[in-house]
């Protein structure tokens, strides 16, 4: 039995990020019915779309006709969850917008994934990676040795905004119950990009910049061995660079410990190093190439490979189910099939409706109680993002605190949630955790690998005094590798998993994401297990044990790429300071600035040609010629000779005038004081009692139009303490004694 078991979702969607959320309510267990256009999906010949569509049915139907739009009726009547992913405009004149829709079906959940936003100038673009890189400051806040916008190869934004589409359907189905009404939810991919890439920062300080493509830090960053191998120092705290000093050999920290630290690499292959930084507990990884990943210890043995036999292209290998639900597992079953009509007519059996629908407002986790024992980003980020959702999250932290919270990440990552400063160690703050999650819904760690069991409050220490709770565990390398015990970081993944390599190509070196995509994956993945195993729950009443890793969600958010058969076509390479994959599809310079092209037809080109007043493009390249033009060829040239004369702004208008899809690239700066954002609820304005005025992202997803939000910024250590085990029930005398022996504190 899965999660999802006896869900129905009808995936009206194309592309990436509506697939994907299908794809994963399918890997647990939904019914899922895909239509497609004549045509089929514009990503039908990309290898991710075998992906991305496993385990649907498909269905040709074509809903911009008004005769086969009919047909959509009986097949939204019985779905649970339809899902759509067209601009604003478009889907109000197909009357397929949520009002509409929910009149006529008051249990559907209807779940809309538009590229860009809902509102405003940008709303009605095509969905296009780098143009919401560069459209939100992204672009600009990768590192680059130039001071110019950086294209990601790894698609992060718009697997993310496939995650937390899923994560919000979810939520929306526990809310509805077996009695309640449907909701309309939007997560866009500005949403995506709050959940993924937008820092805190302060008013009137400069937004986040970029950082260096090496890495950070002399602890944190790239590094050369002796034999032309690249690996990754993760030294990220202070007891793991001490500890590195000692691997290396090198008696005391010089001046320039960065300088010291290469040179010693270099005098010996990789293979030496990375075994001495194992032998003294040191995080480090080789970097290495996608096309080993998939295939690696890591990767099998965590059961993330899967192959599946195609009729045309033979075995096809994909990546597994990302999360690991203990008692209602998720599966991949079959490649995508066509429907027949004995599929299509048991997707449309009508079902009872209750005589009386419960109407339901505000955050669909309302009353749902977790206890986050998460640290850092990945283990502690699920928690807030269930926070948003309207969870009532409690940080327990020891009398350290969490080694994060004295960094500018930390509140980023810890809105919305309550502090409890308690020492588990002590016999007595065990027992109280204990006492708390008889009562808790969720228990959220990321402790390494038989750390929750030495401290009393594994999984079964947790069901022996709350069989309805569910305990989630985010993990680096996950439990069943070799390196299941190593302490991990996110860049320990960007390197094993090739995003490094297939950033930088493999003409130069790799290159380290600001962005921490696999801590961000991750805590976006334990949010949605936590989110499946609450839903089976209400059919079960029992509770289970949950895991995920940023392994896992290294190979997830590269899942197109690592969807291999014999013939696929190559992967997209990047390159030093990356700006794009065709003299079409890149960043260009223009006189005051950059912009994105995104010209994916041939129409697009010759509209281009056109309005820039060069029609002798057109005679030189035909459409298809000119699409397959590479960034740095004689194509890009003529474009960056007639772009470098206009003003960025200028040159968007003529382009968007004339239907070729192309926007700015801002920095961070220039985002905040676009209205576009504020016309979105992207951002917010908060008050912070010592930070000040900041702008924040506001929410991960939308609920009946409006935005949902964090009630709180981040708690201080142990700020809420008294009032988390008031609301718990602890009776006076016991907190009163706990804070005596110093069991409960605050920092």
């Amino acid at each position: 039995m899965s999660a999802f078991r006896d869900i129905r979702v009808l995936d009206c969607t194309q592309g990436l990020a509506g697939p994907l959320a299908s794809m994963l309510l399918a890997d647990f267990g939904a019914e899922v019915l895909k239509l497609e256009p004549p045509e089929g999906d514009r990503a039908k010949d990309q290898p991710g779309y075998l992906t991305w569509n496993r385990n649907k049915k498909r269905l040709t139907l074509d809903v911009t006709d008004a005769a086969e739009r009919e047909r959509l009726a009986p097949l939204l009547a019985a779905a649970d969850i339809a899902v759509f992913d067209r601009s604003p405009r478009e889907l109000e004149a197909l009357a397929l917008d949520a009002e509409t829709l929910l009149q006529a079906n008051p249990r559907l959940i209807h779940l809309w994934t538009p590229p860009f936003g809902t509102t405003g100038r940008w709303s009605e673009l095509p969905a296009h990676h780098a143009t919401l890189t560069g459209l939100t400051g992204s672009a600009f806040r990768q590192g680059g040795y130039a001071d110019q916008p950086v294209w990601h190869v790894a698609q992060i934004i718009h697997h993310a905004q496939g995650v937390m589409a899923a994560n919000a359907a979810g939520a929306a189905l526990i809310q509805r119950g077996p009695d309640g009404r449907g909701r309309a939810v939007t997560v866009s991919g500005l949403h995506a990009m709050a959940e993924t890439a937008c820092p805190v920062s302060h008013v009137g300080y400069p937004a986040m910049g970029g950082g260096h493509p090496l890495g950070g830090s002399v602890s944190y960053r790239l590094y050369q061995c002796g034999d032309g191998e690249w690996l990754f120092l993760a030294a990220l705290f202070s007891q793991f660079f001490e500890r590195t000093i000692r691997a290396l050999g090198l008696e005391r920290a010089p001046m320039d410990i960065g300088s010291a630290i290469q040179a010693k690499l270099l005098s010996g292959p990789r293979e030496r190093w990375l075994a001495a930084f194992r032998e003294h507990d040191v995080p480090a990884a080789a970097v290495d190439h996608r096309e080993a990943f998939l295939d690696s210890e890591l990767i099998c043995a965590n059961a993330l490979h899967e192959v599946l036999e195609h009729p045309d292209h033979g075995p096809v290998q994909m990546v597994g189910v990302p999360a690991w639900l203990h008692e209602t597992p998720g599966s991949v079953r079959h490649l995508i099939e066509d429907a027949t009509d004995a599929d299509v007519a048991a997707f449309s059996a009508p079902r009872a409706i209750p005589n009386a629908l419960k109407r339901h407002t505000g955050p669909p986790l309302d009353g749902v109680r977790v206890l986050d024992l998460g640290t850092v980003i990945a283990g502690t980020y699920a928690g807030a993002i269930l926070a948003n959702y309207g969870a009532d999250v409690v940080k327990v932290e020891g009398r350290d605190g969490d080694p994060f919270r004295y960094t500018g990440g930390f509140l980023n990552y810890n809105r919305g949630k309550r502090g409890l400063g308690l020492d588990l160690k002590h016999p007595s703050g065990k027992a109280l955790f204990l006492d708390l999650a008889r009562q808790a819904d969720v228990v959220l760690d990321n402790y390494r690998l038989g750390v929750r069991k030495r401290l009393g409050i594994d999984y079964a220490a947790l069901a022996a005094v709350n069989p309805r709770v569910i305990s989630c565990s985010i993990n680096t390398y996950g439990s069943r590798s070799f390196d299941a015990s190593l302490p991990g970081f996110d860049a320990l993944l960007q390197a094993r998993s090739g995003m490094m390599w297939a950033q930088g190509g493999d003409e130069g070196e790799p290159v380290f994401h600001a962005i921490p995509i696999n801590d961000v994956a991750t805590a976006a993945m334990g949010a949605l297990a936590i989110i499946a195993a609450l839903h089976a729950r209400q059919r079960t009443g029992k509770g289970q044990d949950t895991e995920t890793s940023l392994a896992a969600q290294s190979a997830l958010y590269q899942s197109g790429d690592l969807t291999w058969y014999d013939g696929r076509p190559p992967m997209a390479e990047g390159g030093r300071d990356c700006i794009g994959f065709a003299a079409l599809d890149r960043f260009h310079r223009c006189a005051d600035g950059w912009l994105t092209l995104a010209a994916t037809t041939a129409k697009h080109f010759e509209d281009l040609a056109r309005v820039l007043e060069h029609p002798e493009w057109i005679e030189r390249w035909d459409g298809a010629a000119a699409l397959v033009e590479p960034r740095d060829g004689a194509l890009a040239a003529e474009l960056g000779n007639a772009f470098v004369r206009l003003r960025r702004d200028e040159a968007v208008d003529l382009l968007c005038d004339a239907g070729v899809p192309a926007a700015p690239v801002l920095r961070g700066d220039e985002a905040h004081r676009t209205e576009y954002f504020w016309e979105n609820r992207y951002f917010e304005l908060r008050s912070h009692p010592v930070e000040g005025e900041m702008i924040v992202s506001r929410s991960y997803a939308d609920f009946d139009g409006a935005p949902l939000r964090f009630e709180r910024l981040h708690p201080e250590l142990g700020e809420h303490g008294v009032e988390v085990l008031q609301d718990y029930g602890v009776p006076r005398e016991r907190i009163v004694e706990l804070a005596r022996e110093h069991v409960i504190f605050r920092g």
